[in-house]
């Protein structure tokens, strides 16, 4: 198993290496200007990065905290390391995150299509609460919202 920390986004650097996972994981990337906005708000929006030995960071996790709840707004790993467990143990960590934080609840929302995905969010536990019609673009397309109950169980 691949030595990991997961730990706050710190650096400019980091924001780089978000960025560059972006580009190679989503049809339509979240931008700089959206994430430099987004870090002006430390109360609310947390990014953690998941590092290795080989990556300073090889995949991150952005979510909101609002009260008791954490909504995930992207989760993704540099898709050369996939299928090795990296975006379980960094779901872990962030719901770890969120429990430390007094959130008892996560929401989130995803591709209809993207089954990896949905998988992974499943067997952490979540589960489907509703269908967001043609929430996506680039191709248009539905999104299922998914939630996560017991974040301080």
């Amino acid at each position: 198993m691949i030595d990991v920390v997961v730990e706050r986004l710190a650096s400019p650097a980091d924001l780089d290496g978000v960025l560059d996972i972006e580009a190679a994981s989503f049809n339509n990337p979240t931008t700089r200007e959206w994430y430099d906005g987004e870090l002006k708000r430390p109360e609310v929006c947390f990014i953690y990065v998941l590092r290795t030995p080989g990556q300073p960071v090889a995949g991150f996790c952005a979510f909101w905290r609002v009260a008791e709840q954490i909504h995930i707004n992207n989760l993704a790993i540099r898709p050369e390391l996939r299928g090795q467990r990296l975006g379980s143990r960094l779901l872990q960590a962030v719901i770890a995150e969120a429990t430390r934080l007094g959130a008892s609840h996560a929401t989130l929302e995803v591709r209809r299509s993207n089954l990896a995905a949905i998988r992974l969010y499943e067997q952490a536990g979540f589960s489907q609460a509703g269908v967001r019609p043609n929430y996506y673009t680039k191709p248009i397309e539905d999104a299922l919202v998914l939630v996560f109950s017991s974040c301080s169980a």
